[in-house]
């Protein structure tokens, strides 16, 4: 009698041992990541977010079907005291060991940051901020900071030259620091020996580059003319004469949406009115992108000194030698103006 009893409990127990290991092994290795046609692939996780915002943000976005099995296998596996932030990308049908490997090894999915047409540092900062975990208030504050510009190299006016606009990949948990830091290895990388040769051949720093390029971009939207504009300006530095530049003035100013300025701005005082001071004014109005910085640097050899938008508004530029040419066509444009009431 005893030996049945004990051959029927050894039953039991291996019964219940298996149906243990059964579960265990379903927890493990059952697929329970699911994805709606609608839903994001991504799981961000900020930093200082612990396991347990990671696994709220799992089920109440019904990404997880079983929430118990894969706490229970993030603890087997060590991954709730060892949370990493940054942005995951997630498959339907992974298992919680697949999706706790995932999260536990840090491997993000990166994101392509991109900013072009941007004027000013607080502009950009919000951009930024719309992309990567860092909020704009630490951005705003880390790009306006004097120290921040000495640091790279820079000073308060030129330190708009480090951003240079394109896409760039980078893990969405990056700091503002980091994203500095970035900026001042890709301007690095964006400056080789081809880029700087040109430049000292102008005379000019790179930051200066930068500022006749912003300008040149603020003059036309017609890059096939942006070369023979630099021209112009190339040739007015090199003769000691005032850039006389509207853009700079409209910087000085604050308002970009002027459409006609007046003779009372041109006496602004600000080292950003090009009327009133001569040579380049301190920095960028803008940050400018590459096409334009090219177009300085491989600058269209000419005779001009002047310009003028055309009359019929195509956005394309009158170019002239002499100055009674150019009083000609500045005259025409005028003209146009009038005729359809733009007078601010």
């Amino acid at each position: 009698m005893f030996k049945k009893v004990f051959i029927v409990m050894i039953l039991v127990l291996l019964a219940g041992g298996g149906f243990v290991g059964w579960q265990a092994y379903q927890a493990i290795y059952q697929p329970n990541v699911v994805l709606e046609d609608n839903d994001s692939p991504y799981v961000y996780i900020a930093t200082g977010d612990d396991f347990q915002k990671v696994s709220a943000q799992l089920y109440e976005r019904k990404m997880i079907l079983n929430r118990s099995s894969f706490e229970w296998v993030a603890e087997q596996k060590k991954y709730t005291g060892h949370v990493r932030p940054g942005r995951y990308k997630v498959e339907a049908g992974m298992t919680n060991s697949e999706l706790v490997n995932l999260l536990r090894s840090g491997k993000q999915e990166p994101v392509k940051l991109v900013f072009h047409n941007v004027r000013t540092l607080p502009d950009l900062a919000g951009r930024i901020a719309r992309q990567i975990e860092a909020d704009s208030t630490k951005l705003v504050s880390a790009m306006l900071s004097t120290e921040s510009a000495r640091e790279y190299g820079f000073n308060e006016h030129s330190f708009r030259s480090m951003f240079i606009p394109n896409t760039y990949q980078l893990n969405w948990n990056t700091s503002a620091k980091q994203f500095l830091d970035r900026m001042a290895r890709e301007f690095k990388v964006f400056w080789n020996e081809k880029r700087k040769m040109k430049a000292r051949e102008l005379n000019l720093q790179q930051s200066e580059v930068h500022t006749l390029a912003s300008i040149v971009e603020e003059e036309t939207s017609k890059r096939e003319e942006a070369p023979r504009i630099a021209g112009v300006y190339v040739n007015r530095l090199r003769k000691g004469m005032p850039l006389q530049a509207d853009p700079t003035l409209k910087w000085a100013i604050g308002d970009f949406t002027i459409k006609r300025l007046l003779d009372k701005d041109k006496e602004i005082n600000s080292p950003y009115n090009t009327y009133k001071y001569r040579g380049l004014p301190p920095g960028p109005i803008r940050l400018a992108d590459t096409r334009y910085i090219d177009a300085v640097l491989d600058y269209e050899r000419h005779d001009y000194l002047y310009f003028c938008a055309r009359e019929d508004f195509s956005g394309y530029t009158n170019f002239a030698k002499t100055y009674a040419q150019h009083l000609v066509n500045a005259r025409r444009y005028q003209r146009a103006l009038n005729q359809r009431k733009i007078y601010r």
